[in-house]
């Protein structure tokens, strides 16, 4: 299998305009099982602008998977499990609602490897979102495409998690996922459908979203520093989580930030990450 021609997708790009509206915050909210949010009042919050410049593919645009045709801006990588395997985000000021949006996408880098698991192909995204008063905020957005699983294969064991300062449970069941695809129209099958899951991609259950264990992570810093202002922050999914087993996201004050990372029910680190805030 031949992967060098992917190469000639660096530098491509794309850009597109939206509007900070307040109604998908509404629903992130209600989905964070908030009734009075801890982000700040008439901004949206951090990580929030997952919530816009939603893909708008044509359904005959859509593969068996539920994503659009590989091919147009992201690389045709002949691989067939696709996952978010973390981002680098920086906040350079607060995106108010009802601002107009501007998102400058382009990729940066297609890097194919050969591991224990077989060829993974690494394309690195950058995004900046600028708003009336210029850069609001650069993403480095990191996608990982692998082969099907091997009989047998399972991640290796993680290191020892720290102490938690915080902790809170989550049951990740099938309405929560179905809210948070609902959110960023995410038509990726992985998320919802269960016997495509299991029967195709080799999975024990549905998987949960890495965006959403992200925010879920910086809700959790939010919920013990209400009001924060969030100047950077960085993850890395290191296993996936499944809808039939509970998690638990933890984390320790670090500075004006926080360390924080999401446990599967078997006490392993699923996702790590770290938050800065001024």
């Amino acid at each position: 299998m031949s992967f060098e021609h992917l190469k000639d997708w660096i530098g491509r790009a794309e850009e597109h305009l939206d509007v900070a509206t307040a109604a998908p915050l509404t629903g992130l909210a209600a989905t964070l099982d908030h009734l009075d949010p801890p982000w700040r009042a008439g901004e949206v919050p951090p990580l929030g602008h997952w919530l816009y410049f939603l893909p708008r593919a044509p359904q005959r645009e859509i593969a068996e998977d539920g994503h659009p045709h590989r091919g147009d801006f992201l690389p045709p990588v002949p691989l067939p499990r696709r996952m978010w395997a973390g981002g680098q985000l920086e906040f350079a000021a607060p995106i108010r609602t009802g601002e107009a949006l501007r998102r400058r996408s382009s990729i940066a880098d297609v890097t194919h490897k050969s591991g224990r698991s077989g060829d993974m192909v690494f394309v690195k995204v950058v995004h900046e979102i600028l708003n009336e008063a210029g850069l609001a905020v650069r993403e480095v957005h990191d996608i990982v495409y692998r082969e099907a699983p091997k009989p047998g294969e399972t991640p290796p064991p993680s290191e020892p998690a720290p102490e938690a300062i915080w902790s809170r449970p989550i049951t990740p069941d099938p309405v929560l996922l179905f809210r948070f695809s609902a959110l960023t129209f995410n038509g990726h099958r992985i998320h919802y459908d269960r016997k495509y899951c299991e029967e195709v991609e080799g999975y024990p259950g549905l998987i949960v979203h890495g965006p959403l264990t992200a925010t879920l992570l910086v809700d959790l810093f939010l919920r013990e520093n209400p009001g924060a202002r969030v100047a950077a922050f960085r993850f890395r999914a290191r296993r996936p989580l499944f809808d039939v087993h509970p998690l638990t996201l933890c984390g320790s004050p670090q500075g004006k930030g926080a360390a924080l990372w999401a446990l599967d029910h078997t006490g392993q680190v699923a996702m790590t990450a770290e938050l800065e805030a001024v």
